[in-house]
C-alpha cells in the first residue's frame, strides 16, 4: 500500500514530496517565499513601477477591490489551472508559493511605512530587487517544484521555443495588460526585468540544495 501511494506520488509531483535534507529545504523554501513578497511589497511602496506580475496584481486589485496579495493568489490558482493541459507537475513548493507569497505581500504592506521623498524610494527599489533576487534563490534552490509563474513559462517553453522567449513574451503581455488596469509601470519595473535574471543566478549557485545522490556522482 506505502509503495502504490509513493508511485502516485511521483506521477503527479516533479520531484519526491520532501526530499532530503529537510529540514534545510523546508526553512529555504518558507524564508525565501517570505523574502519575496516582502521584495514585493518594497517594489510597491517605492511606487516607482512594480515588478512585472505585480503590475498585473496591482490593476486587478484596483478593478475587483481584492488586496494586491489576494490578486497574488487568484491569479496562482488560475496559472495552475493553465498547468493542466502544458503538463506541468506542482510541487510542495509551487502550492506553497501560490498560497504564501500572496499573504506575506498583504503582511508586508501592513508595516512597511510609506517611501516619503525620491532618496527614500530609490532605496526601497533597489532594496526590493535584491530581497526578490535573494529569495528567488532561497525557494527555487531548495528545489521542491518551481512557482506557478515558472512553470507556465517552462510548459509553453515545451511547446517549441526557448524559456527565454517563453518569459519574455508572457512578462510583456502581464505589463500591458496590467497597465491598462492601472498597475503602476516605471524605471522600477525596468529595473526589475534587467537585474533579476544576473542577480537570481549568483543566489542559486550558493543556494541550491543538490540531492545526495547527485553528489556522489
Amino acid at each position: 500500500m506505502v509503495k502504490r501511494v509513493g508511485s502516485r506520488t511521483r506521477r503527479f509531483l516533479p520531484t519526491p514530496l520532501l526530499p532530503p535534507p529537510r529540514p534545510r529545504r523546508l526553512a529555504q523554501l518558507y524564508t525565501g517565499l517570505y523574502l519575496y513578497g516582502l521584495g514585493c511589497a518594497l517594489l510597491i511602496v517605492a511606487d516607482l513601477g512594480a515588478m512585472p506580475w505585480d503590475v498585473l496584481h496591482q490593476g486587478l486589485a484596483l478593478h475587483t477591490g481584492l488586496s494586491v496579495g489576494a490578486a497574488n493568489v487568484a491569479v496562482a490558482a488560475v496559472l495552475m489551472v493553465l498547468w493542466i493541459p502544458l503538463r506541468q507537475r506542482p510541487g510542495l513548493g509551487t502550492v506553497s508559493n501560490a498560497l504564501l507569497v500572496g499573504a506575506s505581500v498583504d503582511l508586508t504592506l501592513l508595516w512597511l511605512p510609506e517611501a516619503d521623498g525620491i532618496l527614500a524610494r530609490s532605496a526601497c527599489m533597489v532594496a526590493g530587487v535584491l530581497v526578490v533576487a535573494g529569495a528567488t534563490g532561497c525557494y527555487v534552490g531548495a528545489q521542491l517544484g518551481p512557482g506557478p509563474r515558472d512553470g507556465l513559462m517552462t510548459g509553453i517553453a515545451a511547446l517549441g521555443t526557448s524559456i527565454r522567449t517563453a518569459r519574455t513574451c508572457v512578462e510583456i503581455a502581464v505589463v500591458v495588460a496590467g497597465s491598462l488596469l492601472g498597475g503602476t509601470v516605471g524605471v522600477g519595473t525596468l529595473v526589475f526585468a534587467l537585474a533579476i535574471g544576473p542577480l537570481a543566478q549568483v543566489f542559486l549557485s550558493a543556494m541550491t540544495i543538490r540531492s545526495p545522490d547527485s553528489t556522489t556522482r
